[in-house]
């Protein structure tokens, strides 16, 4: 469905690495969310008119789901916990091109305070004035205390037949249609260049990126394809929370890609003067990364290769392949929260 994206050469820690710019997969997609969401995009769903997620108000996932959306002529219903003032009152990155695609982005939060204030006198959130933005289901007291996760959980058990619910990230077994797809393509560009075996890596939230193509290269090796290892390391919770996700996916440990860790917890969406310099080391490249994962992605990246027995299981010498994912449209945002601590 979507073209071969490109492969790309950059020096990093002293070596040669190979960028696969699935950055470049399409216009109004993040690269692995544009994988995630293909088997939506290919397939046809007659009864479907709304789709809902879940998620962060300035996440990938969030203006990809609204540009699947608008592309399938569907209504988005995305809930997230809380919605900054300052980005509410200056939209920007995937927050403002999410609405530009008209997203439904609904705040939690501003449920649960309705809800509290005045339950029995505003039972209908769309028609609620100040909250216009607001799923207009009923909401229990019950449900105050529910996480973000469990809450659209709880509606999807509710849902009505023309309702697709997209868990937070696209982790489901769908996203492994597109992903797939995109392993194929790293297996063809290594036998292209006579690659017997080929390391992978690249960060991850959910892990569903990482573990699926695991998955797809583990049931290649009956072949005469080359070899790949998929590597990766936790940007979203720590390495626990990781191996919970690989869990939640599949109980096949051998699917499981390898975690790739230095001891350090680095706390998602907080700003880390190593991680700023790392990305912005990596960009002078030529190639743009995103602020998020891309930086503990090549801290972790670096301590792999300049530290011998990290993985004794894999050799770091091998040729190595970064599986750039997009997300640079968050960039600005981020940029600028640097720029006001570090200068």
């Amino acid at each position: 469905m979507f073209a071969a994206t490109p492969v790309e050469s950059m020096m990093f820690a002293g070596r040669e690495i190979f960028v696969k710019r699935d950055d470049l997969i399409h216009p109004d997609f993040s690269g692995n969310k544009a994988r995630k969401f293909q088997y939506f995009l290919a397939n046809d769903f007659p009864h479907i008119s709304k789709v809902v997620g879940y998620g962060s108000a300035q996440a990938n996932s969030l203006h990809s789901l609204a540009v699947l959306a608008k592309m399938r002529g569907w209504q988005l219903d995305y809930y997230v916990d809380h919605i900054a003032d300052y980005l509410e009152q200056n939209p920007q990155g995937n927050y403002l091109a999410a609405l530009n695609n008209g997203a439904n982005i609904i705040e939690k939060s501003a449920i649960d305070k309705l809800q509290a204030k005045d339950f029995e006198n505003a039972t209908d959130f769309k028609n609620a004035s100040s909250f216009k933005n607001i799923s207009g289901s009923e909401y229990s007291k019950e449900e105050q205390s529910l996480s973000l996760e469990e809450y659209v959980v709880s509606l999807s058990k509710n849902g009505l037949e023309n309702e697709l619910y997209i868990p937070e990230g696209g982790r489901c077994e769908y996203a492994s249609v597109g992903l797939e797809q995109l392993g194929k393509q790293i297996l063809d560009w290594a036998q292209l260049h006579n690659h017997v075996e080929l390391n992978l890596f690249l960060p991850s939230g959910t892990g569903t990126t990482a573990l699926f193509l695991q998955r797809f290269f583990i049931k290649q090796t009956c072949t005469n394809k080359p070899k790949v290892n998929v590597l990766t390391c936790s940007c979203v919770g720590g390495d626990d929370y990781l191996k919970l996700q690989f869990n939640q996916l599949t109980d096949i440990s051998v699917y499981h890609p390898r975690i790739i860790s230095n001891g350090t917890k680095y706390h998602f969406g907080k700003l880390n003067r190593q991680c700023y310099e790392m990305w912005q080391r990596a960009c002078e490249t030529g190639i743009e990364f995103e602020l998020l994962y891309d930086p503990v992605g090549f801290i972790m990246l670096e301590h792999f290769l300049t530290n011998q027995g990290v993985e004794p299981q894999i050799d770091s010498s091998l040729p190595l392949m970064y599986l750039h994912q997009g997300g640079q449209l968050g960039n600005p945002s981020m940029l600028a929260r640097y720029k006001r601590k570090y200068g």
